[in-house]
């Protein structure tokens, strides 16, 4: 706020409001002139703004616009012809940047039979070299998740996979708050395509790989598709145009965001639009005009220089 005032922005024009996120909602929510709204958050908490707007509909001026950014279940998918260093730099970045704690960060990760056992290892092998710690120390890649909430969140799915007979973890999993809220970069491996960490959001440093056959990898695109609510980013590891293709394709429902031989994070507000539907939200893509001509009131003018004299149209003589 203080950077738009600088920049020349009136005071008043944009207003910042801090306080309980209940409170606030609930006030402006009910106001007439309430007109819109722009959210980033949970997909649960979008439904109930969403459901609170609707029962208050009759006493709005205006039909009010309603864009959600939400949650999301982003896949990394790696075709047997992807190279081993391009997919593991997508999977360890896609994942465990910023902790996880990305609504685009990778979460799942498909990896063929065929180029599993050394593309695990390599990706084992270069998580243990993530160091941890302050962020101003920028030698860190990783620190701590934003709070308790997210701790205890995360570790609890976590303990979920230690106890379940479809996973292993194969590398992390220990977690400690006796010094901040750190959790490890956790990799786990799922023999269940359908298993709790494929398909639930974990928002933090856990990534669960399921390895298909190499000669049923498209049919896994339909489990790709299919096994998430979201649609919010995915990644197709690939060095076959062909199946770059028929993935880019298939998948056209599966991510609004959607990166080939990368990892499924990084767009940049102003340069690459992001956003995505079904579960993740209204796919308006923030940081572009698409996005701002939501917010947008066509107000058209005609003007008749020679305007009618007689109700009678010609066709009627």
């Amino acid at each position: 706020m203080d950077i738009f005032e600088e920049a020349g922005l009136p005071p008043g024009v944009i207003n910042l409001v801090s306080g309980d996120p209940i409170l606030i909602s609930d006030i402006a929510l009910s106001h007439p002139e309430f007109s819109g709204l722009h959210f980033t958050g949970s997909t649960h908490v979008f439904k109930e703004l969403w459901k609170k707007i609707g029962n208050n509909i009759f006493k709005y001026r205006d039909y009010p616009r309603i864009v959600g950014e939400t949650g999301g279940k982003d896949f990394i998918f790696c075709h047997p012809s992807a190279k081993i260093d391009s997919a593991r730099t997508a999977i360890i970045r896609g994942g465990f940047e910023y902790q996880g704690q990305k609504c685009s960060a990778a979460s799942r990760v498909y990896i063929p039979k065929s180029i599993s056992e050394e593309l695990i290892s390599e990706i084992i092998v270069e998580t243990k070299k993530i160091k941890m710690g302050s962020p101003i120390d920028f030698n860190n890649f990783m620190n701590a998740v934003i709070h308790k909430n997210a701790f205890d969140r995360i570790s609890n799915y976590i303990s979920y996979a230690r106890e379940s007979k479809d996973c292993d973890i194969v590398y992390g999993g220990e977690c400690d708050d006796s010094i901040g809220y750190f959790i490890e970069p956790t990799i786990i491996i799922t023999r269940n395509d359908q298993s709790k960490t494929m398909q639930e959001e974990i928002f933090g440093p856990v990534i669960t790989i399921y390895v298909y056959e190499d000669n049923k990898w498209q049919e896994m695109l339909n489990t790709v598709d299919s096994t998430s609510d979201y649609a919010l980013t995915g990644a197709f590891i690939s060095e076959d145009e062909n199946s770059i293709d028929f993935a880019t394709k298939k998948l056209m429902y599966s991510a609004g965001n959607f990166y080939i031989n990368d990892k499924c994070s990084g767009a940049v507000v102003g340069q690459q639009p992001f956003g995505g539907s079904r579960a993740s939200g209204t796919d308006d893509k923030a940081g572009s005009k698409l996005n701002l001509l939501r917010w947008v009131s066509p107000r058209l003018i005609s003007t008749t220089h020679n305007p009618p004299t007689d109700f009678k149209y010609d066709y009627m003589d």
